[in-house]
């Protein structure tokens, strides 16, 4: 049994519509844009590919344009990674939050990555 991990949530502000916004997190075509180097899809099943290494995700739950839920293989039952559509009702500026779980020595490094691909998402949706 491994240890729990915590769970965290980050936001970004991203300037695009929420459809637009889904298509990038829901979709072979618009993760392999910013989130990994190659996605395939078969039916709920997800596989991720980095330098040649494949990670596996299925899609646990999704909604359009509000959100897209996924768990790794690799994860315990109650863990995911999730991204959530979000408009500010003040702003009406879309956020993008992502909830995702790592060890508390990790969450740095993680947080860090997150950063990294948001950043690359964001400067291919031109915002």
């Amino acid at each position: 049994m491994s240890k729990k991990k915590n769970m965290y949530t980050m936001e970004f502000p991203v300037r695009c519509s929420p459809s637009i916004l889904y298509e990038f997190l829901s979709t072979p075509v618009g993760l392999q844009e910013w989130f990994a180097d190659k996605v395939d899809q078969r039916d709920h099943t997800f596989y991720f590919s980095w330098n040649g290494a494949t990670d596996t995700a299925e899609v646990v739950e999704q909604l359009e344009n509000e959100f897209v839920k996924y768990r790794w293989d690799y994860y315990g039952d109650d863990e995911f990674f999730e991204f959530r559509i979000e408009q500010s009702p003040i702003t009406n500026e879309t956020i993008l939050k992502i909830t995702d779980f790592a060890d508390k020595t990790d969450m740095k490094d993680q947080e860090r990555l997150w950063n990294t691909q948001v950043s690359d998402l964001k400067h291919r949706i031109g915002s």
